[in-house]
């Protein structure tokens, strides 16, 4: 049986009402490069066709009362399409804004847990255009982040789409299989009654990593201190309600200023992140002497050999929002980013999976149980998560529309409510953003800034 990681089951179980932990993508297609037309009906048959080639969209949660380990995943024998597949209109006039909204309004909604865990979104009337008439089409796919991380995440949307209009289908994939319920719970003894075995295992790691930690600071080599962001707008408590904006730059133009100014494409990504965010706040009388911390989840798929969905890692960036100069700020941030990739590439691969691995069910519990009676959103460990993921460097096809825009969005938390999170797709680079109404008024004035941070950048080229 395929059962969930401790981090995968973390992610689970602190999951609630108003922190609804799924990753999401919203997609734009022009229908008129479909063979033949589109319509509706030939679009769920394409998804239906893809399904088999898809176990991560088959599986569901099984658990027993006896069981003192976490869930496993099991197939659904009794999948139906129709109960994930859902067809809405945009309200007039059908713009990004209107799609940002529809969009903010269905990731804010946790998941069915008793189906497996995720939802596609076919929006039409974008622009107010008809599909059937060779229009444009959105589509957004919800998935909840104890499936996929950032990753696989892209990995299911390549299976989902196709690089050439005549592309064959997907080979099918063998899901997880079944388990009944006492099998669950012998297995679930077992690995609770070891998990001290385990945990000698991880000591000595968790050791080390304190001791070369120590030894980065005091030689000014570390990464950026949790807890040492300053406060913002962002570090408060969330309600259930969210908002997204949505951003497109030329991937050429990113290109350019990564090669005038001997950077990364990351740095560049991260330098428009900080001088969003320091015009946004600054315009507001908002902006902290101190520059912000943002944290960077990191995937380490293929680099560990432990079980579970999510295989992340992750370091904490300064953002140098401090600094006022543009280019300054960029060759700064590529510094330090290179000492924060560095220090957690010392770290080791697959220290954030073993530390989750060694919490068990009922220590999550009690674990949540304190976090909900202790102010950490006063304690501004980071400002914001941004997250930068490699896309597909060729046009895609989804049931022969062409994809010509894929905005990633992750999830934020209480005390983190911001999330930036960026996708190289073709030529152009995709932004999106979602966070709390309550705490952020106005997403679509800091979306619009990454081209005007853009724009600065390619002036001093």
């Amino acid at each position: 049986m395929e059962r969930l990681s401790g981090l995968d089951a973390g992610l689970l179980y602190s999951e609630s009402s108003r922190i609804p932990l799924n990753i999401c993508s919203v997609v734009e297609l022009d229908t008129s490069t479909v063979p033949g037309g589109y319509t509706f009906e030939r679009f769920r048959d394409d998804l239906g066709s893809r399904m088999q080639a898809l176990p991560e969209l088959r599986a569901r949660l099984a658990d027993s009362q006896l069981n003192l380990d976490h869930p496993v995943w099991v197939e659904e024998r009794d999948f139906d399409l129709a109960r994930h597949l859902k067809r809405i209109g945009l309200p007039a006039p059908g713009g990004r804004k209107e799609l940002a909204d529809l969009c903010a309004h269905i990731g804010s909604v946790p998941l069915d847990r008793s189906k497996p865990l995720w939802e596609m979104w076919v929006m039409e009337g974008v622009g107010g255009t008809v599909p059937e008439d060779g229009g444009r089409l959105a589509l957004m796919l919800k998935v909840h982040h104890a499936v996929v991380d950032g990753v696989s995440a892209a990995n299911l949307l390549n299976t989902l789409c196709d690089l050439d209009l005549d592309a064959a289908l997907p080979e099918p994939v063998d899901g997880p299989g079944d388990a009944a319920p006492w099998a669950i719970a012998a297995d679930g003894l077992v690995r609770f009654i070891t998990r001290p075995w385990q945990l000698t295992k991880v000591i000595p790691g968790t050791a080390d990593m304190v001791v070369k930690t120590v030894d980065r600071a005091v030689n000014g080599k570390a990464m950026a201190a949790p807890f040492s962001a300053p406060a913002t707008r962002f570090n408060a408590e969330l309600t259930s309600e969210r908002s997204i904006a949505l951003a497109q730059l030329d991937l050429n133009d990113v290109k350019k200023v990564k090669n005038r100014f001997d950077v990364k494409v990351n740095d560049v990504v991260m330098a428009l992140c900080s001088g969003a965010l320091r015009g946004f706040l600054a315009d507001r009388q908002e902006l902290p002497d101190k520059p912000l911390i943002a944290v960077v989840p990191s995937s380490v798929q293929g680099l560990t050999d432990r079980p579970g969905r999510n295989q992340l890692s992750g370091m904490f960036c300064n953002l140098h929002t401090d600094v006022d100069d543009p280019v300054q700020r960029l060759l700064t941030i590529a510094e330090s980013g290179t000492c924060a990739k560095e220090h957690n590439g010392s770290l080791g691969p697959a220290l954030l999976v073993d530390l989750a691995a060694m919490i068990s069910r009922g220590m999550f519990g009690w674990m949540l149980g304190l976090m909900s009676r202790t102010p950490l959103t006063r304690a501004h460990i980071h400002n914001v998560i941004i997250s930068n993921v490699a896309g597909p460097s060729d046009t895609l096809y989804s049931c022969g529309a062409e994809v010509t825009a894929l905005f990633p969005l992750g999830p934020i938390f209480h005390g983190s409510g911001l999330n930036v999170t960026v996708m190289s797709m073709g030529g152009t680079l995709n932004v999106g953003l979602i966070s709390c109404p309550q705490l952020v008024d106005d997403l679509w004035g800091l979306a619009e800034r990454f081209e005007a941070v853009l724009g600065e950048l390619l002036s001093r080229c």
